[in-house]
């Protein structure tokens, strides 16, 4: 006990000696675990939260939309085997009229089941309370499109249904499992003011569509052991004749799709992003450690002389890093709970929970800790073992004098002519050259941090340019409640100060290549289209030919197509054709999976003559009010996308979490490009104290010996920079193929602008500890300098 006892206040007094070199390597650990913390820590809480939501509300398992159908079908739907519970509904698509808002809204209505109990897909009252049974005018609507407009209970608005213009009465403000990411024809993120969800008695809304006795969306749960591929295929089959589009899980519902693509996210940013600053942590450690026991070489001879173990002088060194870890992990564990706590706010407001809480996970902190432990003994691991190989005998002596010898690059005529203060940078680096790599390789490291972090800035322009400037060049899209004839095309054209229209048609397809299925929409485009435009990858308008369907990139990726195949298109719409078309193209798109064809080839195929499912527009911005007024007394129109108020709903969205997270992270990157460079100082004047004061007596100035030191460590992070931007760029398209989905591909683009960037926060950083580092220097006393044994 009385030899751990003199080793621990041993350990203190080195803790203290070299306490700032200490904390700087614990702020690198505390990264990487509230990384760790609020990554996985957010994560477990948004999937706990989910799974409590979605069994408390009985959100389905399996979900098929339909033309129409008689209630008793019901009943021969609860035979399929590994079905538990059969719930049907009234879904339709209209316009709504808000109170103080120009433009026109789109609204969702669904029938509210009429046994609260047993239903599926229930929805929680956050304000008022469900419509009486006996008031057809009376809804209930999602809190986040009454947050956007204001409304509470006792409100009105009005809103087009099936052709009638009807004033409804808010009972209530709910939230739903099925909208917890609610989100609009047209729309890549929530544009609350644009689009919400109308609860209504199925009363109203039979009477309003005519579906007395019938229904066109189904829901089902399943059993324990169900297989859902075969409850999908009995459910198709069973609908084929009522204008079945096709059923499907709740993996590929849009809401849950979103949810399960953040999750994703999360686990990509805790495995991509903690290893860095526990990587550089460990690298750290090693050059800390290896100088502490070259300076503590006597020590050791001595202890291991009076007795102590190498186990104990093993023991002493694991204790010091440990120490130095714990540390980073208390920090760590505070910062990331808080950080969790933030992001979960978002979230919150993001995902639309009726609770949504952070709670620290100990799992998660186990794995925290374990990790930084792990990453911590592995960086103390070459200089501890050397500590407790060193006999007493060889410890007490001084250590052999380093071997320097001429290299090559002394030998030439530019080193010659060089100054004495770049000849001892240059030797300084050439005869450390691990120390140096390492060094540079931490450096890099950050500049990698932040090239990823600015990366998603960059992304983000490059989608909305090429999808919504360059490809969707309308401002306005319309579609109808119904597919129409080709003489809505005029009367479109006609509404007021319409410029430009073009139509387009919208079915939902089948796509079969080989074993492999794809469900999407086949997309109908007019000939010479100039408002929505295809692009293959290099950025130039693809005409569609006059047979065969064009593929999107990651529709192609997914069927493994190529063109020239053919490909079997199935219509899931009530005539059900089914052909085999050539594939002619691939375009580049980043948005969603589509498939094209010219409209004229789309409508021969199809059948039942020319059809038009909605209309891109280009409007005169000074009559949008008249044109707005318009639709909105438009029985045929069901719903208006408006293109600018798209993509600010998307710069706000987007906006509101990625700047805090790049705020952190460029802290983050800070402290690591600020930890290595002032532990590399701080160990090179340790090293050459004596050095630095024999030239301060030789008559070299503060400025010149201050060069001389933090020379070596400024080109170490020149050469880190474009390094950095390298691993920077791997990182980047590492990101953008882990966040890739079937709802959107991040585009894998950095512009110049943002490596510049990179580059000045990395020097910034490093300029600040070499300020920390060059205080010191001018601080030096010789005479203890001097007397240092060397």
């Amino acid at each position: 006990m009385v030899k751990l006892a003199s080793l621990d206040r041993k350990l203190l007094r080195d803790l203290w000696h070299i306490r700032a070199q200490a904390l700087a390597i614990a702020l690198v650990i505390a990264c990487g675990v509230a990384t760790i913390v609020m990554a996985y820590g957010t994560l477990r809480s948004l999937e706990q939260t989910k799974d409590a939501y979605y069994e408390r509300y009985r959100f389905a398992e399996i979900f098929a939309v339909l033309k129409r159908a008689p209630l008793s079908l019901v009943d021969r739907i609860a035979l399929i085997e590994g079905v538990a519970s059969v719930d049907t509904r009234i879904v339709e698509q209209v316009v709504i009229d808000v109170p103080g808002m120009d433009r026109p809204a789109t609204g969702q209505l669904l029938s509210l089941s009429e046994d609260p109990e047993t239903g599926l897909n229930h929805f929680a009252i956050q304000l008022g309370q469900r419509p009486s049974p006996v008031e057809n005018d009376e809804v209930v609507v999602s809190e986040n499109f009454a947050e956007a407009h204001e409304l509470n209970p006792g409100d009105q608005f009005s809103a087009i249904i099936n052709g009638r213009k009807r004033l409804l009465t808010i009972a209530g403000i709910a939230l739903s499992p099925e909208f917890v990411y609610a989100i609009g024809p047209g729309q890549m993120v929530p544009d609350d003011k644009a689009f919400g969800i109308i609860w209504m008695n199925r009363s109203a809304l039979e009477a309003a569509f005519d579906l007395k006795g019938a229904f066109n969306e189904v829901s089902v749960t399943l059993m324990r052991h169900a297989q859902e591929p075969h409850v999908i295929a009995r459910l198709d089959f069973l609908l084929e004749p009522y204008g079945g589009v096709g059923a499907y899980g709740r993996v590929d519902h849009f809401s849950d799709t979103f949810l399960r693509n953040e999750f994703v996210q999360l686990r990509v940013i805790g495995r991509a992003i903690a290893p860095i600053f526990l990587i550089v942590a460990a690298f750290l450690l090693h050059i800390v450690i290896s100088r502490l026991v070259e300076t503590e070489r006597e020590q050791i001879g001595l202890l291991k002389a009076f007795g102590y173990t190498d186990r104990d002088v093993g023991w002493h060194y694991f204790k010091f890093v440990t120490a130095i870890a714990t540390i980073g992990i208390l920090i760590g564990l505070v910062g990331g709970v808080w950080m969790g706590r933030g992001l979960t706010n978002i979230y919150a407001d993001f995902f639309r929970f009726p609770f949504l809480h952070y709670e620290m996970d100990l799992g998660v902190v186990g794995i925290a800790v374990f990790v930084t432990l792990l990453s911590a003994s592995a960086g103390m691991a070459s200089s501890v073992r050397k500590a407790v190989k060193l006999a007493p005998a060889v410890a007490m002596a001084p250590p052999a004098p380093a071997r320097y010898k001429r290299t090559l690059l002394e030998q030439t005529t530019w080193f010659r002519k060089a100054s004495t203060g770049a000849h001892l940078i240059l030797r300084h680096l050439e005869h450390r050259p691990l120390r140096a790599l390492l060094t540079s390789l931490g450096v890099a490291m950050s500049g990698s941090l932040l090239v990823t972090t600015f990366y998603f800035f960059d992304a983000t322009d490059e989608l909305l340019d090429v999808y919504y400037f360059l490809s969707q060049r309308q401002d306005i899209s319309i579609g109808y409640n119904q597919s129409k004839d080709e003489r809505i095309y005029y009367e479109a054209s006609r509404l007021p100060g319409v410029l430009r229209a073009e139509p387009f048609r919208a079915v939902p397809v089948k796509l079969k290549l080989g074993h492999r299925v794809e469900r999407v929409s086949l997309l109908g485009v007019p000939e010479g289209a100039q408002l929505s435009r295809l692009l293959d990858k290099e950025g130039e308008v693809i005409t569609l030919p006059q047979d065969g369907v064009v593929l999107t990139d990651m529709l192609a990726e997914n069927l493994q197509a190529r063109p020239g195949q053919d490909l079997i298109v199935e219509a899931m719409d009530e005539r059900r054709p089914k052909v085999v078309l050539p594939i002619v193209g691939i375009v580049e798109q980043y948005v969603g999976l589509s498939a094209y064809m010219n409209l004229a080839a789309l409508d021969r195929v199809m059948g039942g003559g020319k059809a038009q499912s909605g209309a891109h527009l280009l409007v005169d911005k000074s009559q949008e009010a008249a044109f707005f007024a318009t639709i909105k007394e438009t029985p045929a129109i069901s719903g208006a996308t408006v293109k600018a108020s798209a993509i600010q709903s998307f710069r706000d969205t987007i906006a509101e979490s990625m700047y805090i997270m790049i705020g952190f992270y460029i802290g983050f990157a800070s402290i690591i490009t600020f930890g290595v460079v002032y532990n590399a100082a701080r160990i090179a004047l340790s090293e050459r104290g004596r050095e630095l004061g024999s030239l301060r007596v030789l008559g070299f100035t503060r400025a010149e010996v201050t060069y001389m030191l933090l020379g070596e460590l400024f080109i170490l992070v020149i050469i880190a920079l474009p390094v950095g931007s390298v691993l920077g760029y791997a990182m980047a398209a590492y990101m953008a193929y882990a966040f890739e989905s079937d709802l959107i591909r991040i585009p894998l683009v950095i512009y110049p602008s943002t490596l510049a960037t990179a580059a000045c926060v990395t020097l910034l950083s490093a300029i600040l500890s070499a300020i920390a580092v060059a205080r010191r220097v001018y601080g030096l006393d010789l005479i203890s300098v001097l007397k240092t044994r060397e």
